[in-house]
């Protein structure tokens, strides 16, 4: 499946043109957008494809939805780019689809950056939000504030509300979400899966958990050792499962140094 991109061409080009080239992916409801102050940093120094996950965004929709195929997907993008060798940074889903891509083929991949996911299957984390989605009466919404109003009947917190609304559109006069909500709920047993327990690779490579969040857990560190052993990690203090956006300029920074020291 080609997936919707877009190209940040590096301002600093490097004389011999070998500019290192890096593909950022987005978590679960999201779309290129959410690391896009990400992309402006390292735009200086690298060419930056930002990419729209099946199902999300722009890209085509599709009734499946694992990690084989989304890691497929990534490198259909990259064989039709012409990019053969590229370094990749993920959030969420997409450091998983991150790690996978890695692992697939690490003849093709520099260095990846994994930001507040870890190599395992999860338990569901997220009925609440499907639940709050799949039940909104889109005749009802007639904008943003009424949907935020529907969705804060299921979902307290007003940085997720605010997020998952960054994706509502407005099509052929209604209110719908770019994100293909029934193919998300159908395959979210997928999503929280992991099928690449059985591979390790040597790659440098970069952990980056948000200190509140409950995602990357100490009992998770000798499975991140095991499939990641070139791994180090960083902890950004007093921020959640979104901390690119919840601390983007620490995040960038610490994104940009693991490049640049490599």
């Amino acid at each position: 499946m080609l997936l919707n991109y877009q190209i940040k061409q590096a301002s600093n080009i490097d004389i011999d043109n070998k500019t290192e080239i890096i593909f950022i992916i987005h978590g679960l409801f999201g779309s290129l957008s959410n690391l896009s102050t990400l992309a402006n940093e390292l735009q200086s120094n690298y060419h930056v494809v930002l990419i729209d996950v099946r199902n999300h965004g722009k890209s085509p929709h599709s009734e499946t939805m694992t990690y084989p195929e989304m890691v497929a997907d990534i490198f259909e993008l990259a064989d039709h780019l012409k990019i053969e060798k590229f370094s990749l940074v993920g959030h969420s889903m997409g450091g998983k689809i991150v790690m996978g891509c890695a692992l697939m083929a690490p003849e093709r991949i520099k260095s990846i950056v994994i930001a507040d996911i870890a190599p395992v299957s999860y338990a569901d984390k997220h009925s609440e939000v499907f639940n709050g989605l799949l039940l909104l009466d889109f005749k009802k919404i007639k904008n943003r504030l009424q949907a935020n109003e529907q969705l804060s009947r299921y979902i307290d917190s007003p940085e997720v509300r605010q997020f998952l609304l960054k994706s509502l559109q407005k099509k052929n006069g209604n209110f719908t979400f770019l994100f293909n909500l029934t193919a998300l709920a159908h395959n979210y047993i997928h999503i929280r899966d992991w099928p690449f327990s059985e591979k390790s690779v040597h790659l440098p490579t970069l952990f980056i958990k948000g200190g509140s969040s409950d995602y990357i857990l100490p009992e998770y560190q000798k499975t991140i050792i095991k499939q990641f052993p070139n791994a180090q990690a960083k902890i950004i203090a007093n921020t959640g499962h979104w901390l690119h956006a919840e601390k983007a300029k620490t995040f960038n920074r610490l994104v940009t140094q693991f490049f640049k020291k490599r």
